[in-house]
């Protein structure tokens, strides 16, 4: 008898791209495609293949617009793979290669377009803020300049527009959103200046936001809570030992969902014992490793993290093989939470739940503060009020007696 032969083995590309054929095979294998998810992408190559061929055209001419021209001659034969999300791996691939043709440059924006473009990246690159925080900055500047008219140039502007963009923001939300537009708008007011857009610096006109503001107290969720959503990952699998790590380092560590994403295994060091946490602003702290979540994460990288180069600790179970981002590591608590029968919290609620707990077992909250790695001990003062009974022995009698 000869020799079996998978499904991969079983499709023949010819044309364009078939002196590509093996690397891309090596490189869904690298990426932790199974051999049927292998045959799905290499079938699809081989059809591009014909269709580049019939069409007299080289790998060099996909373009763009060639692409989105070969999809549209699949869908009027093909109810699948019909989209460029479906072509994303050979493209990467191909990319990677440089053998795709460049694509000319996207004309310029509006001038607005480009100097929001440029603060986001100065925000990125100068101020080290986190891409969806950067985000958010650019958002509200795009706003300030919407209300002070179409097209309206930089250097005209003056402390009245600032003042009164303000203005118009703290009479429509509430008090915590308009000074998180005064924060993104003095960060814009500053660049401006930096630049020379402007030729005095505006940040100061934009006055501090006063009032009552919503504080409710930091909740985390119980202890009977925590260990069931521990328990509710199957840890006989590849998926629930990786689950489980992200879980028990959010639980002991107190990381934010970032931190977790970012933490690579260059940042564990086994012998000491430590591990350094990335954090806000490009911040880097070393803290002890908890035997508990050392043994978590050795159980993951040992039986459960897919075979890869790459240096995240904690990666995607479906291919293509990345790193967890933020909205992964979310999922993945609340469906640990479906699963335990909890009510859905998100990632940060764990960071929470060690909060609290450190303040009811007595912990000062500058220790805290230490190991939450905040700046200033106001952002670990709200803790302070979790510890109710302490507060009830602040409080002062009632004066004349108990209300009858």
């Amino acid at each position: 008898m000869g020799r079996p032969t998978t499904p991969v083995n079983d499709v023949r590309i010819a044309g364009p791209l078939a002196p590509f054929a093996a690397d891309f095979k090596s490189a869904l294998h690298d990426a932790g495609y199974t051999p049927l998810s292998a045959v799905t992408q290499l079938r699809l190559t081989a059809h591009l293949s014909r269709w580049l061929e019939e069409g007299h055209l080289a790998v060099a001419d996909l373009t763009g617009e060639r692409v989105d021209a070969y999809l549209r001659a699949r869908r009027a034969g093909h109810t699948e793979l019909c989209t460029r999300r479906a072509l994303r791996p050979l493209l990467d691939f191909l990319a990677a290669r440089c053998v795709l043709p460049v694509d000319p440059p996207t004309a310029p924006g509006s001038p607005t377009d480009v100097v929001l473009a440029s603060f986001g990246r100065y925000l990125r690159s100068e101020r080290g803020l986190d891409a969806s925080t950067a985000a958010a900055y650019v958002a509200r500047a795009g706003r300030f300049l919407s209300g002070c008219g179409p097209e309206r140039e930089l250097r005209t502007l003056t402390a009245r527009d600032v003042t009164a963009a303000v203005r118009a923001e703290s009479s429509t939300r509430s008090v915590g959103a308009t000074q998180y537009f005064v924060a993104a708008l003095r960060a814009f007011l500053r660049f401006c200046h930096l630049e020379g857009l402007v030729g005095v610096d505006l940040s100061a006109a934009a006055l501090s936001v006063t009032g009552r503001r919503t504080s409710p107290l930091p909740r985390g969720i119980s202890p009977a809570a925590a260990r069931a959503l521990l328990c509710a990952c199957d840890r006989r699998r590849a998926l629930g030992r990786r689950d489980y790590g992200v879980l028990v380092t959010l639980l002991r560590l107190g990381l934010r969902a970032s931190e977790v994403t970012a933490l690579a295994l260059d940042d564990i060091d086994w012998r000491a014992g430590e591990i350094v946490v990335h954090g806000k602003g490009r911040r880097a702290d070393r803290l002890p490793l908890p035997v508990e979540v050392g043994e978590a994460i050795a159980g993951y990288l040992g039986r459960g993290r897919p075979k890869t180069t790459r240096r995240e600790v904690f990666l995607s179970a479906i291919a293509p093989i990345a790193p967890l981002s933020r909205v992964g590591v979310s999922s993945i608590v609340r469906r640990a939470c479906r699963r335990a029968g909890v009510a859905p919290v998100g990632a940060h609620r764990l960071r929470h739940t060690m909060a609290c707990a450190m303040v009811r077992s007595g912990v000062p909250l500058s220790e805290i503060g230490q190991v939450l790695r905040h700046r200033s001990l106001a952002s670990t003062a709200i803790y302070a009020r979790v510890d109710i009974e302490a507060l009830r022995r602040l409080a002062q009698p009632w004066p004349g007696g108990p209300i009858p």
